[in-house]
């Protein structure tokens, strides 16, 4: 892993009318790693990525793109830099084959006309690299799975050869089976090179596939756990707050004088004031 990030929040924070959605959250993505962005809802974590990719600037903080401060000002900023987004609804059209969604907005022209040749050419060939498994390239994405929707997706972000790629729920409505496609797709995203930010609310799919995993809290920075040294009881902990409740209350406790139960030894607790919740 490179020793500077490919893009680095600092202090990035974000208000919509009487609403702090964000206050001084900061955020590391490198190179070939998976970081999952986890939180429950109105944490932030779309606020977050829609900062990334331009669509709602940040009030105040700042972004680094390869160690050097960037303005992302509109989405075509994060595109230009090399930052593709996938949208939760996939933003596919249902009544165009699977050539056409790749090239929607980016068709390719020879002579002055669609070069259907070259795009269906290119098409096949980034979906094998993906290994990416369809019927045919020109099926109609309506015919598709949820899995091969959201494959789909994920390819046609990789068209405009992106640096990082930022994963909105893309196993959200899927079966087991979609599911363990759309992971497979992921790590191939990462052997490519690529940073990945991976939003989800589902922690298997997470530490399946995470390097890191970033957790937001009222907008705020709730910790950063490596899934392979982290329980998963210690994220929800950091997700729902009851770490710190357990901690606030253990100080005031302490401070109004109250004899607070410390591990023994041996494992169990020495005599004290019963709160099963101290033990988070």
């Amino acid at each position: 892993m490179a020793d500077t990030p490919v893009l680095a929040l600092q202090g990035i924070s974000k208000r919509f009318g009487a609403v702090q959605a964000l206050s001084d959250v900061s955020l590391e993505v490198y190179a070939g790693e998976v970081v999952a962005l986890v939180g429950d809802n109105g944490a932030g974590k779309s606020t977050l990525i829609r900062v990334i990719a331009g669509v709602d600037p940040g009030d105040t903080g700042e972004i680094r793109w390869q160690g050097r401060p960037v303005q992302l000002n509109k989405p075509a900023d994060a595109t230009s830099l090399g930052i593709a987004t996938v949208y939760q609804d996939l933003a596919l059209c249902d009544n165009l084959d699977v050539v056409a969604n790749l090239f929607l907005g980016r068709e390719r022209t020879r002579a002055g006309i669609l070069d259907e040749i070259g795009m269906e050419r290119r098409s096949r060939e980034l979906l094998t690299s993906l290994s990416v498994r369809i019927p045919s390239v020109r099926v109609q994405t309506a015919g598709l799975s949820g899995g091969q929707r959201q494959s789909v997706a994920i390819a046609r972000s990789l068209l405009g050869e992106p640096k990082v790629v930022l994963l909105d729920e893309p196993t959200a409505a899927l079966g087991v089976a979609q599911t363990a496609e759309v992971l497979d797709l992921i790590e191939r995203l990462k052997d490519r090179g690529l940073g990945v930010v991976l939003i989800s609310h589902n922690l298997a799919d997470v530490r399946a596939v995470a390097d890191r995993v970033a957790v937001l809290r009222l907008g705020r920075n709730a910790g950063v756990f490596d899934p392979d040294r982290t329980s998963q009881e210690e994220i929800v902990q950091a997700i729902t707050g009851a770490l710190d409740n357990a901690v606030s209350r253990r100080r005031a406790r302490s401070a109004a004088g109250e004899e607070i139960p410390r591990p023994a030894p041996d494992g169990a607790d020495v005599p004290g004031p019963a709160d099963p919740e101290e033990r988070l």
